[in-house]
This record gives C-alpha cells, sequence and structure tokens, in this order.
C-alpha cells in the first residue's frame, strides 16, 4: 500500500506525535508499504511533477519525545516560521493523502483526535484509521465522554466542568461539590498536559493557570486514589490490562514519555473477576463512545474494588514507553505488524 502517516501538527501533544508517526512509518516501511510522513500543519510546500515517487521503503527521521510538552510559545513560533498561518492542515497534505490508499493517523490532541481531521478527510473521500469524527469528538471532551460512559454503567469520577475565567465564587462552589483532594485538567488535552494534581487553595489557583495556557474549559475530578491500569481495545477485543507504577508522583506527561520513570507490568496481576469486569468496561466503553476498530482506556481501582473509568483515548501513543503496543505484544502482535494491522483495518473499511 502507499500510505501517508499524519503527525506533529499543533497541539501540545506534538513531540508525541512526531515520534509516533516516525516510528509508525519506519514499522510500515518494514512491512513492505511505501510511506510519507507528513506534518498535518507544516505540509510539503513541493510535490514536484510526479508526487507519487515520495512514497518511499526508505527510512524515516526520527524523532524522540522530550521530558515535557512544548509550550504555547513555542507553539506560536512554529506557526510564525510558516507566516502566521492559520489554517491547519498545511500545503499539500489533503492531495497526498488524496493518492493514498491509506492515511495512518499518528496525531495526539487537538483537531487530530477532536473530530475535525476526520472530517475533513471524510468531505475528501480519504480512508484513515481508527475511529471517524463522531467517536473522536464524543471521547475527546472529556465532559461529555465521562456522561456517556456514566449512562453505560461505567463509573467515572465526580467531577465539575466550568470556564477558567469563571469568577472566584463559581470556581469555589464547583471545588466544594468536588472537595479536596482533586485534579484540575483541561477538558480535551491528553497525555496529562495541563494536567496537576491539587491539595489546596493555593494548588488550585496554580492548576487553573496552568490549564488555561492550553484550553479555555477545564474540568475540576474527584480524585480517586489506588492502582492504576490502562487496557486496549482492536478489532473486537479487550487486550491485556497494563498496571501502571509511576515511580515518583503522579502519571504526568514527563511520567508517560521518559524512559524508566514508570514501571509497567503486562499482563496486570489482576484476577480473574478484576480481569473480566476491566474488559466488560472497557467493551461498554467502546461501544458508548462509537468508537471504530481501536482505542485505549484508563483506570483506577480504589480500595473498595471498584474500577474508575478516567478517559477513553482514541488515538494512543505508539512510542518505544506507549502502553497500547505493550498489550498487543502480550497477545503475540509485534510492534510493526500492529502498524500493518491498523493500516490494514482501515483498508477493509474502505472495501466493504
Amino acid at each position: 500500500m502507499n500510505i501517508v502517516v499524519l503527525a506533529g501538527g499543533l497541539s501540545p501533544e506534538r513531540n508525541v506525535s512526531l515520534t509516533s508517526g516516525s516510528l509508525i512509518s519506519a514499522a510500515l516501511r518494514r512491512k513492505g508499504h511505501k510511506v510519507l510522513m507528513l506534518d498535518v500543519y507544516e505540509g510539503l510546500s513541493d510535490v514536484g511533477d510526479a508526487p507519487e515517487a515520495l512514497f518511499t521503503t526508505e527510512d524515516s527521521l526520527t524523532h524522540t519525545v522530550g521530558s515535557r510538552a512544548p509550550t504555547p510559545e513555542e507553539l506560536e513560533e512554529i506557526k510564525r516560521r510558516r507566516g502566521d498561518r492559520t489554517e491547519l492542515i498545511g500545503e499539500n497534505v489533503i492531495e497526498m493523502c488524496k493518492l493514498a490508499d491509506v492515511a495512518f493517523l499518528a496525531l495526539h490532541g487537538d483537531m487530530g483526535e477532536n473530530g475535525l481531521l476526520q472530517a475533513t478527510l471524510d468531505v475528501f473521500d480519504v480512508t484513515y484509521t481508527g475511529s471517524g469524527y463522531v467517536g473522536s469528538l464524543l471521547a475527546m471532551d472529556k465532559d461529555i465522554a465521562k456522561k456517556l460512559l456514566q449512562d453505560a454503567g461505567i463509573s467515572t469520577p465526580p467531577s465539575v466542568k466550568f470556564d477558567c475565567h469563571s469568577s472566584p465564587e463559581s470556581i469555589a462552589a464547583a471545588v466544594e461539590s468536588i472537595g479536596y483532594p482533586c485534579v484540575v485538567k483541561p477538558c480535551s488535552c491528553g497525555s496529562s498536559v495541563g494536567v496537576s494534581t491539587v491539595d489546596n487553595e493555593d494548588q488550585l489557583r496554580e492548576a487553573l493557570e496552568l490549564a488555561a495556557k492550553y484550553e479555555g474549559s477545564v474540568l475540576i475530578e474527584k480524585r480517586i486514589f489506588g492502582r492504576e491500569f490502562t487496557q486496549g481495545f482492536l478489532d473486537g477485543i479487550a487486550l491485556p490490562p497494563v498496571e501502571i507504577i509511576p515511580k515518583c508522583g503522579f502519571y504526568d506527561y514527563a511520567n508517560k514519555y521518559v524512559a524508566n520513570a514508570t514501571e509497567e507490568i503486562c499482563p496486570a496481576p489482576l484476577s480473574d473477576d478484576e480481569l473480566s469486569r476491566i474488559s466488560e468496561a472497557t467493551a461498554k466503553g467502546f461501544a458508548a463512545l462509537h468508537l471504530i476498530d481501536y482505542a485505549r482506556f484508563d483506570y483506577i481501582l480504589d480500595s473498595d474494588g471498584i474500577f474508575w473509568c478516567l478517559e477513553a483515548n482514541t488515538l494512543p501513543g505508539m512510542t518505544p514507553t506507549s502502553l497500547l503496543p505493550q498489550e498487543a505484544a502480550a497477545i503475540g502482535i509485534d510492534y510493526d505488524s500492529l502498524c500493518d494491522k491498523l493500516a490494514r483495518m482501515a483498508l477493509a473499511k474502505k472495501q466493504k
């Protein structure tokens, strides 16, 4: 197949995406596909007279995730390099996607996961990996997703959504209804970007200032203590869960992407009953959010034995420390085969 791998963009998760994209591209090439990796925002200024020749089996450049997400100021600098262009999709991106058999979405956050890109590709009849625009939108908005998961009988931590520029009185009322300790998070960011754990009023002010740098809508959520797990869902099957044990602090951006910062046990040490319950929740959540082909769900197991679903990830990371590849490997699907499988699943949808 000719495959375009779309990565980068202007999301705070840009670095994670570029790393995922470079690894996916290399894996697909090893499987015999011709690949073109594009930064969805930067685009491609010159495609020449034979754009099909840009799909190659040659190794792509690699990109390594740092210990922090790019700041809003650094993202603005990327825009300045492109003349402050406000369009989120760069030159010739759609044209190259139309020439490909499949567009492999290696994006994280923002346009890549909120349904905007998926809806745009649908308009141009481009076949792409993962969920469509409906499931992407529903899963990306944490407030909407929590309501749908609760309706499906899945436990999620109590939370309140509000504008981070709301009056101090309304913010105080929101916190009072949840109580300390709590978690403050932007409503539509991933990779724990802009997320803070909060134990008191001073920490709350700092947390709101951080979250406001990334998004105006904020979720204050009751903090649940317990063991942390994640479980992927692939082609109708709940994968073996991973238990996540950060060596320091909570499972923030650095603990997600810095090697050896977190202990990850796969398959997770769960009883048969616990495994059955988390797998049932994952399957129900996948259906409730109208997801397609694959996704990953994050949980906390508290001392009462309740699995609390924190969120769904429609485009899970595919970096060296990412979790979905570990889960797939536990059932005999190596990294290269996983990337190949996701591309072929997308193509199969087109051929139905």
